[in-house]
């Protein structure tokens, strides 16, 4: 048996929040530092928000996710609010200074419909002239690619268990990818097997929804040393600043419940000529995460 707790456990194994070794939780520990309250959306286990609250944040620190056994981890620190449902569901009216979506975590956000009701909610939740910091992996470097049993992660657990983790693709439609991640024992018995779609914004969508919902972008980065966005970069980094909403047309509410019909075709897109450096073998931090079949 290997439960919804026990993958929860894995994942802080997995994918440990570390300045010093990821620049990517560098990046977002300095912002999370310099800001007064702060809404985390899709906050997992909590991991980023605890770190911040032990390195003296003083402020209001929130955190937002739909699983159950991620919060019940994450829920272990007390002096940080911890909230079950999605971006979404957010019903908060100007209380933050920065919302930020870590780990790919805006990627799980498939639909215009989906993305549009969450970027609404951030907005409505941020304070005037606030900020919303997200990442999404670049389409042009093809991440899916690596994601492959030949690339899996072993890893012994908190019982003792030595485990086996590995990713496998299922289908690239549009600008969404599907793959399934394995949980097995050494002998090869499966013990858990869960289901993600993650969608693969090209920049035009995403300044396209976020201008929509009364976003403008502040700063755009293609790597975590803050380095401009090239067709080469493995990451978009976005940091956005809320302005006054646009009138959204009703035309538009609860659009299009697939991806955008002019959104990215990742099988049309070239193939890089170098690899992200990151590492390559597993979807990284989040996206592991989702639906047991």
């Amino acid at each position: 048996m290997f439960s919804d707790a026990d993958a929860a456990a894995l994942y802080d194994l997995l994918n440990p929040w570390d300045p010093l070794r990821w620049p990517s939780d560098a990046f977002y520990d300095e912002l999370v530092a310099t800001a007064g309250s702060v809404l985390d959306v899709g906050c997992g286990t909590g991991s980023m928000l605890r770190r911040a609250r032990e390195s003296g944040h003083t402020g209001r620190l929130v955190g937002l996710d739909p699983d159950r056994a991620a919060l019940a981890r994450a829920r272990r620190r007390t002096d940080v609010e911890w909230v079950e449902g999605t971006a979404a569901d957010a019903e908060w009216n100007a209380e933050f200074d920065l919302a930020t979506m870590v780990s790919h975590a805006f990627q799980c956000l498939v639909t215009d419909h989906d993305a549009r009701a969450s970027l609404t909610a951030i907005h409505a939740a941020l304070r005037p002239g606030a900020r919303f910091a997200f990442e999404t992996r670049h389409p042009r470097a093809r991440a899916w690619e690596s994601w492959t049993p030949s690339n899996a992660s072993v890893i012994t657990d908190a019982h003792g268990r030595a485990l086996r983790v590995w990713h496998e693709i299922d289908s690239v439609a549009g600008d969404v990818v599907t793959f399934t991640g394995t949980t097995a024992a050494p002998d090869g018995a499966v013990l858990r097997v869960d289901r993600t779609s993650l969608r693969f914004y090209d920049v035009a969508t995403l300044d396209a929804l976020l201008a929509e919902t009364g976003f403008e972008v502040e700063a755009r980065y293609g790597d975590w040393d803050r380095g401009p966005l090239t067709g080469t970069s493995a990451e978009i980094i976005t940091i956005a600043r809320r302005t006054p909403p646009h009138r959204i047309r009703p035309s538009d509410r609860g659009a299009s419940s697939g991806p955008r019909p002019d959104g990215v075709d990742l099988e049309e897109l070239p193939r890089p000529r170098a690899r992200p450096r990151r590492e390559e073998g597993h979807p990284g931090r989040r996206p592991g995460r989702g639906r047991r079949r």
